[in-house]
C-alpha cells in the first residue's frame, strides 16, 4: 500500500494521481480539499506510518515539494527525495532507496508526475556502495 498526502497546493495533483492509478492502491492521508492547511501535519503523519511499516512507501505533494520533503526527512527511517524529473526519481530509488518521494505540484505536469511515480516504483535499489552509505545514515539517526 502506498501512502499519499498533500497540502492544499498539491490537492488537485494528488486527486488526479489517485483517480488515475486507482484508489485501491493508496492510503490517503489528506488533505481532502483545496482549503488552506499546514503541510507538516500531513507529512509527519504519513512519514511516521511509512517508518512504522503501516504503508510500504509514500508520496507527498506540495507546491514546491520542499516543505513536505524536509518534514519527511525528520522522521527516523525515512529517506525522502524531491523528485522533479524522471532521472531524479530513478536515482532516488537506485542510490538512496527512497521510501518516500516529494513531488512539486507547481513545477511538473500531471503526466510527468505519473511518470515519476512509475519510475520510482519500478527502479531497483543497487545496494553495494550505496548500501554502505544508507548504513551511515542509519547510524547517524541512532546518535
Amino acid at each position: 500500500m502506498i501512502a499519499i498526502g498533500s497540502d492544499h497546493g498539491g490537492f488537485e495533483l494528488k486527486k488526479f494521481i489517485i483517480e488515475t492509478l486507482g484508489e485501491e492502491n493508496f492510503n490517503d492521508y489528506g488533505t481532502f480539499s483545496d482549503s488552506s492547511c499546514d503541510y507538516p501535519d500531513i507529512a509527519f503523519t504519513l512519514a511516521k506510518d511509512v517508518s512504522r511499516g503501516v504503508c510500504d512507501k509514500g508520496i507527498l505533494i506540495c507546491r514546491s515539494g520542499v516543505g513536505v520533503d524536509i518534514c519527511a526527512n525528520k522522521v527516523k527511517g525515512i529517506r525522502c527525495g524531491l523528485c522533479y524529473n524522471k532521472k531524479i526519481a530513478e536515482m532516488c530509488k537506485r542510490h538512496e532507496d527512497a521510501n518516500i518521494i516529494a513531488i512539486p505540484a507547481d513545477y511538473i505536469t500531471k503526466e510527468e508526475a505519473l511518470e515519476i511515480i512509475d519510475i520510482w516504483q519500478t527502479a531497483k535499489f543497487e545496494g553495494g556502495r550505496h548500501e554502505r552509505r544508507i548504513d551511515k545514515i542509519k547510524k547517524f539517526e541512532e546518535s
